[in-house]
């Protein structure tokens, strides 16, 4: 499973089926495409319609809060009714560059939150150096699903954020040479809490650095995780299989994938 992945992107506009269909040869058995903006989000909702092992979530990403008008928040509750739509976002907070347009991103991912509760989707959050914030926001929005995107804090912070219920998902980032933090988180969260993904077209994992990244890759996420966990691949893809499930059910509830 690619639990995030941008196949909407650009950077796959030259060959995007292949992209899918080499995911599909090394295993990948879904993608879930997830939209930054009310135009990606429609991109993610199509390329969910024509084909089977895509799914689609549905977002402005916090870097574009200021474009999330009321009318962009309705076309996000029009989008949210389509059944290839499994949970809401990105959503979240992003001060890596400041807080300048703070007010803006809180009151987008508030807005996002509430779709979420409203809808009874997963929320899926991108945090970036904005913890306090995040979880305050999501607290006060009683939102209790919910995807912890490309989780790059603390072993502590994650433990927490696992015990509270959310699901924490790692990336390309966890095999790199100097994270050994997040290696330790990984090692630390409950089994059942975690998930993986690529965020394709970013953030590449080892082996394939330099290279543009593609939800075969998830592979080597995958692979690093299970020897974190000194497991099989093949138990931990069946427990994160059924981690994915429980995290997006209105697409796993129907059978519409295999869950393996």
């Amino acid at each position: 499973m690619d639990t995030h992945v941008h196949l909407d992107d650009a950077a796959f506009d030259p060959d995007r089926d292949a992209v899918i269909a080499r995911a599909a040869a090394a295993g990948v058995a879904a993608m879930i495409c997830a939209g930054t903006s009310v135009e990606g989000s429609r991109r993610a909702v199509s390329l969910a319609e024509r084909h089977p092992q895509v799914f689609a979530a549905v977002g402005v990403h916090p870097q574009r809060a200021a474009s999330l008008t009321g009318a962009a928040v309705h076309e996000l509750e029009a989008l949210v009714r389509h059944p290839r739509v499994v949970a809401i976002g990105e959503t979240g907070l992003d001060f890596a560059r400041g807080r300048a347009d703070a007010a803006a991103q809180h009151r987008a991912f508030a807005a996002h939150a509430r779709l979420a509760r409203e809808a009874g989707l997963p929320l899926v959050v991108h945090n970036r150096e904005a913890s306090e914030d995040v979880e305050r926001i999501l607290d006060n929005e009683g939102v209790c699903a919910v995807v912890m995107h490309c989780f790059t804090g603390s072993p502590d912070l994650a433990v927490r954020w696992a015990l509270a219920g959310w699901m924490i998902s790692v990336a390309g980032p966890l095999t790199f040479p100097k994270s050994e933090a997040l290696r330790e988180a990984a090692r630390r969260v409950p089994l059942d809490r975690l998930l993986v993904e690529t965020d394709a077209p970013y953030l590449s994992p080892v082996p394939m650095r330099g290279r543009r990244c593609e939800p075969s890759f998830v592979v080597h996420t995958a692979r690093a995780l299970a020897g974190l966990r000194q497991m099989s691949d093949e138990a931990l893809a069946s427990a994160l299989a059924d981690n994915t499930a429980r995290a997006f059910p209105r697409g796993w509830a129907r059978g519409e994938t295999a869950a393996r």
